[in-house]
């Protein structure tokens, strides 16, 4: 939020006073204001990012909600409970997800917080058989949010061929996905002979979920 945005805030907290976008008459308000935001605002006051007065204005109770990675304890409630809606919402028998399944969940680092990770669930629904394994989240979250080690997923494979067949076989079961398992439409998509498509998803052992 700019300063000038942060000074016509102040004033309708202050003053109970608002004027519209384009307008010139004042119009009283009367209301509630609940403010969210996932920076550090003291940091932001010292930067000169944010106003100090519309901070103690909007400060009268402050609630701080932990991210994901501060209560890694919850995701594999809050990740089953997307699970269940995802798998409702799309009209297939509901998955679940393997104890170690769990585990590798809560040992992903979600730097998108919720959104990401309701993001990955969806992906492994797509892409994974009725029971979600470890082995199946280490593969289909990103390697990049993974703690400390952005190549973990690398290690797994001794060979650079071993390596093109994984990254060759996701990405052509994505690709499929997308394309209502059309192998006419992603062959043309991905720019190849539908031949040789049929050829991989049968390397692959491919099938439609």
């Amino acid at each position: 939020m700019s300063m000038a945005a942060q000074a016509k805030v102040l004033r309708a907290i202050q003053e109970g006073k608002i004027t519209r976008v384009g307008g010139d008459k004042e119009i009283k308000v009367d209301v509630r204001i609940v403010a969210a935001t996932n920076k550090n605002l003291l940091e932001e006051i010292e930067k000169g990012n944010f106003r100090m007065d519309l901070y103690h204005r909007l400060s009268v109770i402050l609630i701080h909600v932990p991210t994901l990675n501060e209560r890694t304890e919850d995701i594999p409630l809050i990740a089953n409970n997307f699970l269940v809606d995802i798998c409702n919402d799309n009209s297939i028998p509901v998955k679940s997800f393997t104890p170690d399944g769990y585990q590798a969940l809560q040992d992903v680092n979600w730097t998108g917080n919720i959104r990401e990770l309701r993001n990955v669930v969806e992906r492994l629904v797509i892409l994974c058989g009725d029971k979600i394994s470890g082995e199946d989240v280490y593969m289909f979250s990103n390697p990049a949010q993974r703690g400390a080690d952005p190549f973990g997923v690398v290690d797994d494979y001794k060979t650079l061929q071993d390596f093109r067949d994984w990254a060759e076989k996701v990405f052509i079961e994505r690709k499929l996905v997308q394309n209502g398992w059309n192998v006419a439409k992603t062959a043309q998509e991905i720019d190849i002979q539908r031949s040789h498509l049929y050829n991989k998803i049968e390397k692959y052992s491919l099938k439609r979920r």
